[in-house]
């Protein structure tokens, strides 16, 4: 009988809900709507001073998502040990969650030199006015881009979550037991 695992789980799972929808928000919501204030200047302090706001809650979220998976690696051991398809998803999962964490600390890299130069303003909070410097116009170019790497990520560990628990049901894996028998493999 598998042991039950709701609190890593749980851990796992709204740490990484809370990553990824703080992250789309903050693309979307926060920097459209700094982007709409008439004073070029404000549209970055706006946004900035959101992001500031949210980057204690989106670390907390990391660590909590962190402490979640690897309390389900731990767990998981055997079944990872049995289950190729699993190991294999656990893998790709920890890549592309390095990734995730390495696009959201690249990105508040730029969210604080955005910061520093916000008196220049811009004609969005990711499109540099004619008058910003080129500090400030390559951290808001390379912002631009980078400000859906980390929903992207976080989005694909959302799929991947999902195909992991798929993978647990009790008739997938007597299905491919069978298959398995069936076919010789």
């Amino acid at each position: 009988m598998p042991k039950r695992n709701t609190l890593v789980r749980s851990m796992h799972d709204l740490g990484l809900a809370a990553w990824f929808g703080g992250a789309l928000m903050g693309a979307v919501g926060l920097n459209g709507a700094a982007s709409e204030a008439k004073d070029p200047t404000e549209r970055l302090s706006l946004s900035s001073a959101g992001w500031a706001k949210w980057a204690p809650v989106q670390l907390g979220a990391l660590v909590v998502h962190g402490i979640g998976g690897v309390g389900l690696i731990l767990s998981n051991k055997a079944r990872l040990a049995g289950q190729p398809e699993a190991r294999t998803n656990t893998v790709v999962k920890v890549i592309v969650t390095a990734l995730a964490g390495g696009s959201a600390l690249y990105s508040g890299i730029l969210g604080t030199q955005i910061a520093e130069h916000a008196s220049e303003g811009g004609d969005a909070v990711t499109k540099p006015g004619p008058g910003a410097s080129e500090e400030l116009a390559a951290a808001q170019k390379q912002q631009n881009i980078l400000q859906w790497v980390t929903p992207v990520l976080t989005g694909i560990l959302l799929i991947l979550a999902a195909q992991q628990g798929e993978q647990q049901r009790p008739v997938a894996g007597l299905l491919r037991s069978r298959a398995r028998k069936l076919t010789g493999r």
